[in-house]
Parts: C-alpha cells; sequence; structure tokens
C-alpha cells in the first residue's frame, strides 16, 4: 500500500473512532442530564452524591425479509438510581415495541429477534417508576405515547441446579389502558457442556384478552462463546397459541454471531433465520428468509 493511502486510511480510522466516543458521550450526557432533572423532583439530594445511569441501552437494526423488503428499527432504554430515592425506587425510560415493553417479553422472542416485520408505529416512548420490593421481585408503573398508563408487578429468579445446569424463572403480571389485565410467563433452562458451550431451552407464554389461551414461544439450541466475548448460536423455533385455529403457527431456525467492534461496549450483531408458516389462519404465508445486522451502544 503506497504510504499516502496508509496514512489517510488511518486518519479515516480515528475520525470514526473520534466519532463513535462523541455519540457515546453525547448519548451519556442526555442520560445524566435527565437523571438529574428527575432526581430533583424527589428532593435537595443532588444527582451526584450517588447517582446511577444503569443498563443504557441504544440500538440501530437494519432488517431484510425475503418477498418483504427491508426496514430499520431505533430502540433505546435506560435506567437511573436516585440518590432521592436510595433503596426506596427507581427511574426508568426509554423507546421499545408496546406491546413487548408492557408484556415485558423476553428478549429472545421479541420480533427483534424473531427477525419479524416491525412497524414504526408499534414503537413507543415510555417513562415510568419502579419500586423493588425485595432481590427478585419489583413493581412497576409507567406511561407510554399518548400518555397511556400501565403497571407491572415482575417476579424474577435463577438457580444453579448442580455445577453444570441452570433454571430461571420469571413471571409478570400487567395491566394496560388499552386491553386490561395479562401475565408473561418464561423459563430458561441451561446445561453447559464446557466453559464455553452450552445448551439452552427457553420458553415464554403471555395470556391477554386478546389472546384465546395464551400465545406461546419455545427455543432450543447451542451457545458457543469464543474469546473478547463473542458469542455464536443456532437454535431451532417454534411458536402458536393455544385455542385458536393454530395451536402452531411457525416453526423456525435462528443462526446469530455477536461480538464487539469497539471496546467492549460497541457490539454488532447478525441473525440469519429461516421460517416455516404453519396452519390455515394466513395461508398465503411461505416459507422465507430472513436477516438482521445490528449495532448496540452500551453507556
Amino acid at each position: 500500500m503506497h504510504p499516502d493511502s496508509a496514512t489517510a486510511a488511518s486518519t479515516d480510522e480515528a475520525e470514526t473512532i473520534e466519532a463513535v466516543d462523541t455519540t457515546r458521550r453525547g448519548v451519556r450526557r442526555f442520560a445524566v442530564w435527565l437523571g438529574e432533572e428527575v432526581n430533583d423532583w424527589f428532593g435537595d439530594k443532588p444527582f451526584s452524591e450517588g447517582g446511577k445511569v444503569s443498563h443504557g441501552r441504544l440500538s440501530v437494526r437494519l432488517r431484510w425479509q425475503e418477498d418483504g423488503g427491508t426496514d430499520t428499527n431505533i430502540r433505546f432504554r435506560a435506567r437511573f438510581d436516585l440518590p432521592n430515592l436510595r433503596d426506596k425506587a427507581y427511574v426508568f425510560f426509554g423507546k421499545e415495541n408496546e406491546d413487548e415493553l408492557t408484556a415485558n417479553q423476553p428478549e429472545s422472542f421479541t420480533r427483534e429477534q424473531l427477525l419479524t416485520e416491525s412497524n414504526r408505529r408499534d414503537q413507543t416512548g415510555f417513562f415510568g417508576l419502579g419500586v423493588k420490593l425485595r432481590d427478585y421481585v419489583d413493581f412497576r408503573v409507567g406511561v407510554r405515547g399518548g400518555l397511556k398508563p400501565y403497571t407491572q408487578a415482575r417476579y424474577r429468579r435463577h438457580w444453579m441446579l448442580s455445577a453444570r445446569n441452570r433454571a430461571e424463572f420469571g413471571e409478570t403480571l400487567f395491566w394496560r389502558s388499552s386491553d386490561g389485565f395479562g401475565s408473561t410467563t418464561w423459563l430458561e433452562l441451561e446445561h453447559a457442556y464446557t466453559p464455553s458451550l452450552s445448551f439452552k431451552w427457553q420458553n415464554a407464554a403471555t395470556i391477554t384478552r386478546e389472546t384465546n389461551d395464551f400465545a406461546w414461544s419455545s427455543s432450543v439450541g447451542m451457545f458457543k462463546t469464543y474469546g473478547d466475548n463473542k458469542l455464536l448460536s443456532l437454535e431451532a423455533l417454534v411458536n402458536g397459541e393455544t385455542g385458536s385455529r393454530d395451536d402452531v403457527r411457525e416453526y423456525g431456525a435462528r443462526l446469530k454471531w455477536t461480538q464487539p467492534v469497539y471496546r467492549d461496549w460497541l457490539l454488532a450483531d447478525l441473525i440469519l433465520g429461516h421460517f416455516w408458516p404453519r396452519g390455515k389462519e394466513d395461508p398465503e404465508r411461505e416459507p422465507n428468509w430472513a436477516a438482521s445486522a445490528g449495532l448496540v451502544m452500551h453507556f
């Protein structure tokens, strides 16, 4: 390579890294400013005395589906531990899919991870207050787009069944203004063959006024970790709704690769999936390929 070309490439890389660092600093400054403002609502203790922004995440995703074109999606969320609410409550805000937010759908079964078309009208901003009742129980009250209220009572625990076997269970009881009460239950079982290779079985079921009985999803797969927080997974998927015309709605397979692209807070992932629709409710659906690429920034 010509020396001038090498110098230009190095300069472009440095400018890209600086732009990424600047973006993250800007997002974090905004989050800290918001935390300071909200903290002042509840008392006189300044945010600098123990205030913290945690679980901050900004993601951008491009999705492609066979015969369905492409679409993009932006999601973000953050949690604030506020000095004036220390040991009492926390504040959270962000932008997510409205139904998945209020039902507390597990990440593995969100529309984004299942490569399902996501309508921007389904995305909603949200803001709320959470109270931690015990280490594994919390209660949330929030509002989403259009000042529509919702509440959640959330339970989550995990157990080490043995040196290589782990179980995790979660239950969310929720109420939302659109359709009243509902619940989401999920269970994950994991067996570690080696420190870097494991088998997971994940399940989730959601009951609302709109479901006949409950909408459910399940996956089984292998997860392989590599150095530097790289992860490769291959899963078989199935979902459906009991009590409907089609107890099983769709089978699928999902291959996913995740790795850091800058330090440990900027991650990239690539998901490739193939899906086989079943049943009579939508007979025109055909087997199809889908893929997505995403960037996730933690702040």
